[in-house]
C-alpha cells in the first residue's frame, strides 16, 4: 500500500489530520512548495488548509475570486495545469501579481454536485516541464477524496442535527401535552363528581388538542422548523384559546385585535408557553407586597405583537440565556421559552425580552407580517 493510500484510509485520524499529510504528500510527489484547500463563495476565495510557507495561502487567509488562480479551475471541467506561468502569457494577470506562483496544478472540488472550491498544489518557480498525465490524476484522485470526505462529514451532521431535533421535540411534546392532559382530567373529574356529562366534551376538545400537538411536532422534528404557510390570524381569538388551554388562576388577559399572518396552531403553542411562563413565575408569592391579579397583555404594533405582564420580569443577567433550553427559575423544566423561541423563529420572526414599562416581563416579537388588506 502507497503511503497516500494509508493516509487516505486511516480513520483513526480526523479528516483535518489526514487532509494535511495529503497535502503534504502531494507537495513532495509533485515537487512543489505549496498544497492547499480553498472555500470559494460568491467573489471570494478562501484558504481552509494549506501547507508551505507562502504568506498568502495560510488558513483562513481571503483574497477576491478575481485574483486567484483557482477562479479558473472552479470554471473547468478538469484540471488547471500551469507549468510555468510566464511562458503560459499569466504574468499580467492578477492571479500572478497577488500571489506570484510559478507553476500551479488545481482541480474543482464538488460537494453534492455543487462547487465547494479548489485542491491546489503550486510553487514560486516555474517547472521545466509540463505536469504529466500521473501527475494530473493524482490530483485528480485528491480532489475526488476530498469531495466525498467534505460530502461523508456534511451527511454527518445533517444527521446529529436531526437527532438533537428529534430529541428535543420529544421533550417538547411531553411538556406541552402536560396543558390538555390536565384539563382532560379535571374535566373527566367534575363529570364523574357531578354527573354532568357536558364536561365531557372539554375533555374530548382536551384529547384531540393532544393529538394534534403530537401530530405537528413530529411532523416539524423531522421536516424542519420552517413554516412553509401561512394565514390570516386572528390574534385575539387565538389568545382566548390559549388562555383557556392553561391553568392561569386568578390572572387576567387583555388582547389585541388586529390580525397577523402565522400558522395558527404554532402562534397558540407560542401563547400558551408564554402564558403558563407569566402565570408560573407571577404569582402573588413571587410579587410580594402586591395582591393585584396577574395580567398578561397580548398587544399588536407596526412590526409585529408583544406579550407582556405584571409579573416579577426576567432578571438582566438572565435576559441572554432565558431562551435556551433547560434555563429555569423554579421548578419547570426549562423548555417553554425555547418553545416560544422555536416557534417564532420557524415563522421568521425575532423575538427579545425585556423589562416592560410598568415592570414584568414583555416579550417582543417583529418580523411579523399583516394579511393583505387589512
Amino acid at each position: 500500500m502507497t503511503r497516500s493510500d494509508a493516509t487516505l484510509s486511516d480513520r483513526s485520524l480526523t479528516f483535518e489530520a489526514r487532509l494535511g499529510r495529503v497535502l503534504e504528500i502531494g507537495c513532495d510527489r509533485l515537487g512543489v512548495d505549496y498544497g492547499f484547500l480553498t472555500r470559494i463563495a460568491g467573489d471570494t476565495q478562501r484558504v481552509v488548509a494549506s501547507t508551505g510557507t507562502h504568506p498568502s495561502l495560510q488558513p483562513d487567509g481571503q483574497c477576491p475570486l478575481s485574483e486567484a488562480y483557482c477562479r479558473k479551475a472552479i470554471r473547468s471541467d478538469g484540471l488547471l495545469g500551469v507549468h510555468d506561468a510566464v511562458a503560459g502569457g499569466w504574468e499580467a494577470d492578477s492571479a500572478y501579481e497577488a500571489f506570484g506562483l510559478g507553476c500551479y496544478l488545481g482541480g474543482k472540488v464538488l460537494v453534492d454536485g455543487e462547487p465547494y472550491g479548489t485542491l491546489c498544489f503550486a510553487a514560486d518557480e516555474p517547472r521545466g516541464t509540463a505536469f504529466s498525465d500521473v501527475e494530473r490524476a493524482f490530483v485528480e484522485l485528491l480532489t475526488r477524496w476530498v469531495s466525498y470526505e467534505l460530502e461523508a462529514r456534511a451527511a454527518r451532521e445533517e444527521l446529529e442535527r436531526q437527532n438533537d431535533r428529534l430529541s428535543e421535540f420529544a421533550s417538547i411534546v411531553s411538556h406541552d401535552l402536560r396543558n390538555p392532559l390536565n384539563v382532560a382530567k379535571g374535566r373527566v373529574d367534575i363529570a364523574n363528581e357531578t354527573n354532568d356529562l357536558a364536561h365531557l366534551d372539554g375533555a374530548r376538545d382536551a384529547l384531540g388538542r393532544m393529538d394534534a400537538l403530537v401530530t405537528d411536532l413530529l411532523e416539524l422534528a423531522t421536516q424542519g422548523s420552517v413554516i412553509e404557510a401561512t394565514d390570516a390570524v386572528d390574534v385575539a381569538a387565538v389568545a382566548e384559546d390559549a388562555w383557556a388551554n392553561v391553568a392561569t388562576g386568578g390572572a387576567e388577559l387583555v388582547d389585541a385585535d388586529d390580525p397577523i399572518e402565522a400558522d395558527q396552531d404554532r402562534l397558540l403553542q407560542l401563547l400558551e408557553n408564554l402564558f403558563r411562563n407569566s402565570v408560573e413565575h407571577g404569582s402573588t408569592s413571587s410579587r410580594p407586597g402586591t395582591d393585584a391579579p396577574l395580567t398578561v397583555t397580548v398587544g399588536t404594533f407596526a412590526e409585529g405583537f408583544h406579550v407582556t405582564d405584571t409579573g416579577p420580569g426576567i432578571p438582566p443577567d438572565e435576559r441572554d440565556t432565558a431562551f435556551e433550553r433547560g434555563h429555569s427559575t423554579n421548578d419547570g423544566t426549562g423548555l417553554g421559552l425555547p418553545i416560544v423561541r422555536a416557534v417564532a423563529e420557524a415563522h421568521g420572526w425575532t423575538v427579545d425580552v425585556r423589562e416592560a414599562d410598568a415592570g414584568g416581563a414583555h416579550f417582543e416579537f417583529v418580523g411579523v407580517d399583516r394579511p393583505v388588506n387589512v
